[in-house]
């Protein structure tokens, strides 16, 4: 990496890469480090900072690796860490710094830990709560002597007792393992949720789920998960680099989530907010202006973020291309730091027609249109779609959507997403609001500024400048476009 690497991640541009689903390496039908590792120059050619790599540790696969037996090695599936190194040695040589998953709430029900019968380390009672599991049914399964332990997800997923003191020095010695082998910071999965209150009380009525990021629940978001993350913080700053920590926290308010973000915390938070917000003017403007500033009074960046491999494809959550290339060149507008979910610089929609003997996904046991195969099926590398017997089907019609494909055809997703990577790093300064017709966003950042007509008319928006780029024709209906003003 270059020498010049102070805050980085301010205003960086990182590609998750959810490893079974991005590149395969070894033609067994799912990804792997050796076909993330053969793929990077593409993403160098496509201009982002950094990639995160999804869990790639020894799992069962309950949770498809969330549910990890070892925070220390490579699943088989995967590769070996020998490839983990090679991938990290290459990206860095190419200039991409790595992020990888850490899962801290629970483990796999095969970790040794579990295995072994210690209990101090996870969240056993004599009697169970009425929590709910974020999968769905009770977060509470009885062993064979009769007592209950708590998993807040899956029943093979237990949670673990952070208020032991073995938990916390076994996670800070594995994240110096990961730093140590070269890794540029950590995305922390279930950020919110690794303390629980000591008398674990009941919540009172069913559907909790529904409560997860809008209201109080007392097994998330608990203030002493701050503790945590400071700690984790003073071994991020003891390594050189501007190594960095990534929350995926949900919080009942923005106020809450910023406390993540503090300047003794973790670097960044994952924007839900801005990520669910509708296709409207007003209520965009809103998410925007509210993410600034609740990340502005703790001095973090703000992050932008459309799609993931938790969530709805942003092509079929807004309803059409039209609108998820238009916000792609307003996301990559803003000021602060971007995050792409692989396949989307590829205008790839939501799969919704999977056979369900292929679906995997413990939270589709929910409901079955909370079920996440769908945004995972692999990614179409050539016409013929580039894998032999993906793990899930891909469908045919993506070959005019692969990557041979849209590659150097000006009018592609492809392209417009490498224009305006590339062009994003000319963009400077603060976001300031100008005035618009209504339903239309219109706003400068130094010499640029951008237009995004939301409406479903033609919009003239007059401006005296030089055209950057564009997701259609500036001002036609559901576009946006960047120029260079005097």
């Amino acid at each position: 990496m270059g020498a010049d690497v102070t805050a980085w991640w301010r205003d960086a541009v990182i590609y998750e890469v959810y490893v079974r689903s991005f590149a395969d390496g070894d033609g067994d039908g799912v990804g792997d480090l050796i076909g993330v590792r053969d793929r990077l120059p593409y993403l160098k050619s496509l201009g982002v900072d950094a990639i995160w790599l999804t869990p790639f540790y020894p799992s069962p696969m309950a949770d498809f690796g969330y549910d990890v037996a070892d925070y220390r090695d490579v699943d088989p599936l995967f590769g070996t860490l020998g490839d983990f190194k090679a991938l990290v040695d290459d990206a860095h040589g190419l200039g991409i710094r790595v992020i990888v998953d850490i899962v801290p709430n629970h483990t796999s029900d095969r970790h040794p830990w579990f295995q072994e019968g210690l209990r101090d380390r996870y969240i056993f009672r004599d009697e169970p709560n009425d929590w709910e599991s974020i999968f769905g049914g009770s977060a509470w399964t009885q062993t064979e002597d009769g007592q209950w332990y708590l998993h807040l997800f899956a029943p093979e997923q237990p949670d673990l007792n952070w208020d032991n003191p073995a938990v916390r020095e076994e996670f800070e010695q594995i994240l110096r393992f990961w730093l140590d082998l070269g890794v540029d910071g950590f995305r922390v999965d279930v950020a919110h949720g690794m303390v629980k209150p000591a008398d674990l009380p009941d919540i009172g009525h069913p559907d909790q789920v529904r409560m997860v990021g809008s209201q109080k629940v007392p097994y998330f978001d608990n203030d002493a998960v701050h503790d945590i993350h400071r700690s984790w913080r003073r071994i991020l700053d003891s390594y050189p680099g501007e190594r960095i920590g990534v929350a995926e926290a949900w919080a009942p308010s923005p106020e809450r989530l910023a406390l993540y973000i503090r300047p003794d915390e973790l670097h960044q938070a994952f924007n839900f907010h801005y990520l669910f917000a509708p296709w409207d003017a007003a209520e965009l403007r809103r998410a925007i202006d509210e993410s600034l500033a609740t990340s502005g009074s703790v001095g973090a960046p703000t992050t932008w973020v459309l799609s993931n491999h938790d969530v709805k494809r942003h092509v079929t959550r807004y309803g059409s291309l039209a609108r998820a290339r238009a916000a792609a060149v307003l996301t990559l507008a803003l000021p602060g730091s971007a995050y792409l979910y692989q396949g989307e610089e590829l205008g790839l929609p939501e799969v919704l027609d999977l056979p369900a003997e292929v679906c995997q996904d413990p939270q589709r046991l929910r409901d079955p249109d909370s079920g996440r195969d769908g945004c995972r099926v692999p990614l179409p590398w050539t016409r013929d779609l580039g894998w032999r017997n993906p793990w899930l089907p891909i469908p045919s019609d993506w070959s005019d959507l692969s990557v041979e494909a849209e590659t150097g055809d000006p009018a592609s997703t492809l392209e417009l997403y490498r224009t305006a990577l590339h062009a994003r790093r000319e963009l400077q300064g603060d976001l300031v609001w100008r005035e618009s017709p209504a339903g239309t966003l219109l706003f400068s950042r130094g010499d640029h500024v951008c237009a995004v007509n939301l409406t479903g008319e033609p919009v003239d928006f007059a401006i005296d400048g030089e055209l950057v780029i564009a997701s259609d024709t500036p001002g036609a209906p559901d576009s946006a476009a960047w120029w260079k003003v005097k």
